[in-house]
């Protein structure tokens, strides 16, 4: 994301899950911004849905020249709580850290994370919902992204069960 000569990036706190509103307030204010977003799994009413979601709940990023622009407007913007500063100047992003976040986005916009691995073959792991909720068993490995293999005790013998990484948790 390009800006203009002379201007730098620069973070915004917004109200609670405001980022949007604070987002389309500033642009019509003409400043640059930038609310990185990730498609986040949520849970709701026994089904799985993507929805985005913003990567720094309650920060966003905004483009603005110091010395030309009427910065001190975005404390007073709908959406807004304050503007990151130290003492009484705000306090620039290093390009980089921005350019990276771009890099790691797809072509849809939303910033793609991988997810590591929340537990090591062999760690002893509780099912926290679902039909097997409460039941305990053994981490085996993760079969794609979003699901687990675990073995659980069941009838005395070891059953390899593959779930949703959310409903696996340590034991």
């Amino acid at each position: 994301m390009e800006i203009a000569p002379g201007q730098r990036w620069y973070v915004v706190q917004t109200r609670p899950h405001a980022e949007a509103k604070a987002e389309q307030n500033l642009r019509r204010q003409a400043f640059g911004t930038y609310l990185p977003r990730y498609l986040k799994r949520r849970r709701h009413a026994r089904r799985i849905e993507n929805v985005a979601a913003p990567l720094f709940p309650r920060y966003l990023f905004v483009a603005a020249d110091l010395a030309s622009q009427r910065w001190r407007a975005i404390h007073s913007t709908l959406g807004v709580s304050q503007l990151v500063s130290n003492g009484d100047s705000p306090v620039p992003v290093s390009e980089g850290i921005l350019q990276e976040l771009w890099q790691l986005q797809n072509d849809a916009g939303y910033v793609c994370l991988q997810a590591a691995p929340r537990f090591s073959p062999g760690d002893r792991v509780r099912v926290s919902d679902g039909v097997f909720s409460d039941c305990f068993g053994l981490f085996e490995g993760m079969t794609d992204g979003e699901r687990v293999a675990i073995l659980l005790d069941l009838l005395g013998r070891k059953v390899k069960v593959v779930l949703d990484a959310e409903l696996v948790e340590a034991a």
